[in-house]
């Protein structure tokens, strides 16, 4: 079973953060989950909200906002770009482009890391937005393509057969152990988020791709 850093490591450093990027590596992570949105100047920046609120309770909106003036707000939010140079060829990157996000400028990024000599197998894409998957399983045809779902594993599948991928991430609140084990018995490699539960880990395990956890320090490898 793969451990699986989400949004880094969010239970032990603020989330979609180099800091915890970092995190989840420093804890043994196979593959590490970041979201993904654009700015108003097309900078692809790791944020799972379409809004930022920054201390002092002001609130904005990224994609209406420049990477610039979101960094007056956060200084921490971190660039796809810097997070893929942060990451090295540690562990594989699950950049997860967020519902209605334009995918263009990320499969540019991923395309200039593969030109540069990153591997394709170091990189998956991840949405709960179809359409983005067809995009980019058109521009990149050899990435690894995981389609996420909130409870319908039925619609799951079919996405996963239009898409030629087995990998599924889905909500833990939607599982069940028959369910699991019908899945693995036909091949799919479903990754439950969020489990943090060491106890329910261990008993789907059998039939479990990977965990996709806020705290993989409660998975680390002894």
């Amino acid at each position: 079973m793969k451990i699986i850093g989400h949004r880094g490591a969010r239970g032990l450093s603020p989330e979609n953060t180099i800091a915890s990027i970092e995190k989840a590596i420093e804890h043994g992570v196979d593959e590490v989950e970041v979201d993904v949105r654009m700015t108003k100047d097309h900078v692809a920046v790791l944020h799972h909200d379409s809004t930022l609120i920054d201390p002092s309770g002001t609130e904005v909106t990224i994609k209406h906002t420049t990477y610039a003036e979101l960094l007056r707000h956060k200084p921490d939010l971190a660039a796809l770009d810097h997070a893929i140079r942060v990451i090295g060829h540690r562990c594989p990157l699950i950049i997860e482009i967020k519902p209605k996000v334009n995918p263009e400028e990320i499969i540019n990024i991923i395309r200039f890391y593969l030109a540069k000599g990153w591997r394709i197998e170091e990189f998956r894409v991840a949405s709960f937005d179809y359409k983005i998957l067809q995009q980019v399983r058109q521009a990149l045809p050899d990435i690894s393509i995981i389609v996420n779902e909130a409870w319908s594993s039925i619609r799951a599948r079919i996405r996963c057969r239009k898409l030629g991928t087995r990998r599924i991430s889905i909500s833990q609140l939607a599982l069940w152990r028959g369910f699991l084990k019908a899945m693995h018995k036909s091949g799919y490699k479903v990754s439950p988020f969020s489990i943090n539960s060491v106890r329910r880990a261990r008993k789907w395990r059998p039939y479990l791709y990977g965990a996709i956890t806020d705290y993989p320090d409660r998975f680390e490898k002894k």
